[in-house]
């Protein structure tokens, strides 16, 4: 049968329209199959684009699932974003926690209305570590992004976290040159055949300033260069940032600032907060904003029972 299905432009981890990080919304998206869904992902050619299903009482609140324009992904931090900016506007709601089902399993999102505006909390649960890259890798992944070897920071490993999504954590010395990398792409690609991770989160540190990370984040080998701003990034990299001394480990949690996009003309910000168990980093969770860019239907034919 055809039914009308709502689609939302939603600008995340910003409240400026046309910056931050575009994201397909798609909601109430039964009945479409997945290849469906790839084609709108594809039409659409947002880094992402999330499906809204429904949930299953007392299991899950809403089940997400992921598309890029080439293929589907676990779990997409502006996406969530995004999606659940939307939700709670259809929805009119105040506040909320919601339990959503992704690809990455299931977790929390709280929704908090502040000063008349949605501000969307996201948790992530611990980051896993991978061994750091071989000398070898090392210098590939330099060429590839067009480092020298003392660009890189010597506190920095060169290694994999990942909160569902691995991205290699790339810590180097000068804002100027984060902001001036060309990277080989076709390079980047074949090193994540290798390594098996598609993502490289390039960042700086600021201490003492806000915000304290400048950052960009390329995944060529997922179809999309550069990300403006990414969730599934800068989550790891707060616990990457604890667990190796680069901020303290003291209390019950560390808090910051990242700011991304700036090179792309697309600047977006969240927050990062890490809980902290006897100095080490335990559940994470990603704070960001919305701002709906525009919003049309679509005609779809669509399964009977979906």
């Amino acid at each position: 049968m055809k039914r009308t299905i709502r689609v939302y432009q939603v600008d995340a981890f910003t409240r400026e329209k046309l910056t931050g990080n575009p994201a397909g919304v798609v909601m109430d998206a039964r009945g479409l199959s997945e290849v469906q869904m790839q084609k709108i992902a594809r039409e659409l050619n947002n880094s992402e684009t999330a499906f809204l299903f429904p949930g299953k009482p007392g299991e899950y609140d809403v089940h997400i699932r992921f598309f890029t324009p080439t293929r589907e992904v676990p779990i997409c931090g502006h996406g969530t974003v995004a999606s659940h900016y939307v939700r709670a506007l259809e929805l009119g709601l105040e506040r909320a926690k919601v339990v959503q089902l992704s690809g990455a399993g299931r977790f929390s999102v709280d929704v908090e209305k502040q000063n008349g505006e949605y501000q969307v909390i996201m948790a992530q649960g611990q980051a896993e570590f991978g061994a750091p890259l071989t000398e070898e890798q090392r210098s590939k992944l330099c060429r590839a992004l067009g480092l020298a070897a003392d660009d890189l920071r010597e506190d920095c490993p060169l290694c994999g976290a990942s909160t569902g999504a691995a991205k290699v954590m790339v810590g180097i010395r000068e804002l100027s040159k984060l902001h001036a990398l060309t990277p080989n792409m076709e390079a980047l690609k074949e090193l994540s055949r290798e390594i098996g991770i598609n993502g490289y989160h390039v960042f700086t540190l600021h201490p003492g300033e806000e915000p304290l990370v400048h950052a960009r984040m390329f995944a060529p080998a997922n179809g999309n260069n550069e990300d403006p701003v990414t969730g599934t990034a800068n989550g790891p990299l707060g616990a990457y940032l604890v667990r190796f001394g680069l901020l303290p480990g003291e209390g019950f949690q560390v808090q910051f600032t990242v700011v991304q996009g700036e090179a792309m003309g697309r600047p977006g910000s969240m927050v990062v907060r890490v809980a902290l168990e006897h100095g080490a980093p335990k559940e994470i969770q990603i704070i960001g904003q919305a701002v709906i860019a525009f919003q049309t239907e679509l005609e779809m034919e669509c399964e009977e029972d979906g």
